[in-house]
């Protein structure tokens, strides 16, 4: 690549910076750079005041094997070392053919592109520079675990921290978790600034467990634990949510210290019970799902997030029972009808539709039995008719003393 005659001269460039002091550089400080020149396999870098940095040309190739870069381009560089006079950087060790400096990477934390080859025991084989081989053990190839990591990471190009460099490069173990928690440990602070108790964030569902599910709001985690997925009772979190799904949520607490940020999903959506008392008044009739049996009854889902009870002794159809069980099993649909409804504790009484109250069902017989006394009879048999209206007698006077 040539330089246009429009473009500046690296002498210009540099004049620019020149008159300002040297900049003393830790081996792994990141800063910004302008290409300024370029050579053969070195790429000049103006790095600031009166410095002047080199970096190997091979780590700005595309995948046709051309430079894509200019002069006068800004990129990110990590400074490796200072050697015969010249100051040596790089964009990422391993994207290019020069590995040369894997231990300085080593030695000062400086990230390294790998391709993941293979999957092998406890782990996965990487390849820098595309001739190094290198391993990452399983536990630190992401944050979250996840189930099929060889279909997840085979064949992708990731950044890796060296933790291990042994037998002059022979033995080199690599994280890139270790770079994943140092973005986010970054990221953090920031967030620490701006998020607050109650505030609605955005976020991506990066794991899912049977106790909540897992959320990266961009830069930390939270949980949304099981009871604040939805307004209804959850079973199987899975159904409801799938990893990378974005959701908003509401932050229930916040706890920097312990590194525990707390969410609602449930609280971001409209409140079911808002509106219920003008679709589920007393009175009204609704078809309804066994959502679970208890000891003393069941409670029945009449819609998402609201939930009824019918109790114990609703059920049996007249006969007493032992366990909601008997009468109903989980699953079912059934028509119920409202007795009651309390708001303010959300609560709801229950009814099976074919359930009648001993109190009306003895006012019924109540009923009968005057219809019964003030008709004429049917026929001349007296004695039938005696012992019919004794034996409504005998069974009002039986449930009077109960």
């Amino acid at each position: 690549m040539t330089q246009d005659a429009t473009e500046p001269s690296f002498a210009d460039l540099f004049q620019e910076n020149s008159s300002q002091p040297l900049r003393h550089l830790e081996p792994g400080q990141k800063i910004t750079a302008t290409i300024v020149g370029l050579s053969g396999n070195s790429v000049f870098l103006d790095v600031g005041g009166k410095n002047e940095g080199i970096l190997n040309s091979s780590e700005l190739m595309n995948n046709e094997g051309e430079l894509a870069a200019a002069i006068g381009d800004k990129v990110e560089v990590y400074f490796l070392k200072s050697t015969g006079g010249e100051q040596l950087f790089t964009i990422k060790l391993g994207s290019g053919k020069d590995t040369s400096h894997l231990e300085e990477a080593w030695r000062n934390a400086i990230p390294v592109e790998g391709l993941v080859k293979e999957e092998i025991k406890g782990g996965f084989d990487i390849t820098i520079g595309g001739s190094v081989r290198a391993f990452c053990p399983f536990s630190q190839m992401g944050l979250h675990r996840v189930d099929d990591a060889g279909a997840e990471y085979t064949g992708r190009h990731m950044t890796f921290l060296i933790t291990r460099f042994e037998e002059n490069g022979r033995n080199i173990v690599v994280s890139a978790r270790a770079l994943l928690e140092q973005e986010r440990e970054r990221q953090k602070e920031v967030l620490q600034k701006s998020l607050q108790e109650g505030a609605t964030v955005q976020g991506t569902i990066s794991s899912i467990r049977d106790f909540g599910a897992f959320v990266d709001i961009g830069g930390v985690d939270g949980l949304i634990p099981i009871s604040e997925i939805g307004w209804s009772r959850i079973e199987d979190i899975k159904e409801h949510l799938i990893v990378g799904q974005e959701v908003s949520a509401v932050i229930k607490k916040l706890d920097w210290q312990a590194g525990r940020i707390t969410l609602s999903l449930k609280e971001a959506l409209a409140n079911p019970w808002d509106t219920m008392q003008e679709t589920f008044a007393e009175g009204s009739v609704h078809t309804g799902k066994v959502a679970r049996l208890t000891t003393f009854g069941a409670f029945v889902t009449l819609a998402p997030g609201i939930d009824g009870l019918i109790h114990i002794s609703r059920l049996g159809g007249g006969r007493r029972i032992n366990h909601p069980r008997e009468a109903l099993e989980e699953g079912q649909e059934i028509e119920v009808k409202v007795e009651g409804v309390d708001k303010e504790s959300r609560k709801i009484s229950l009814a099976p539709t074919d359930y009648v109250s001993s109190e009306t069902e003895e006012k019924e017989e109540q009923g009968e039995y005057k219809k019964f006394l003030s008709a004429k009879p049917a026929n001349k048999d007296e004695a039938t008719v005696g012992s019919l209206g004794a034996l409504l007698q005998a069974k009002m006077a039986a449930k009077k003393q109960r």
